[in-house]
């Protein structure tokens, strides 16, 4: 069972990254640089995130990578940098991505945004993504 949850998620990350048989994770980080600490922690990220949440049906990968990016903007958290890269790989639009955090201004505060909006800003320049501005 266990090795079915951690090639589930394997799967996973391969389908939200496009990444390839080589290199499974992709930009992905799984807690690999931590493995003289914590030698079990990606395989608790592969087998739990992957493998049983973001498995989990009820959204597509579009929506998942959304909550996740929210989820993020609201704790303030450095990965969101590539999780916005994540959400460019399946599929969601530079203007999608800015519109969900944008959005959450009144509920996580400027700080947030503006910390989110940096790393979205920098995700989009070394992906060479440009942003269609809107002022509505």
């Amino acid at each position: 069972m266990a090795k079915d949850r951690y090639q589930k998620g394997i799967e996973k990350i391969k389908e939200l990254t496009s990444s390839s048989d080589e290199n499974p994770t992709g930009f992905m980080d799984i807690g690999e640089r931590f493995e003289e600490i914590a030698p079990d922690l990606s395989k608790y990220v592969v087998e739990f995130a992957f493998g049983d949440i973001y498995s989990r049906p009820g959204l597509d990968n579009k929506q998942k990578v959304l909550t996740t990016i929210t989820a993020l903007v609201a704790q303030g958290k450095p990965q969101i940098e590539m999780h916005i890269k994540t959400g460019l790989s399946v599929g969601l639009t530079p203007e999608e991505i800015v519109g969900c955090i944008m959005h959450l201004i009144p509920y996580t505060g400027f700080p947030s945004v503006l910390n989110a909006l940096t790393a979205a800003k920098k995700v989009f320049a070394e992906e060479g993504v440009t942003v269609s501005a809107s002022d509505e």
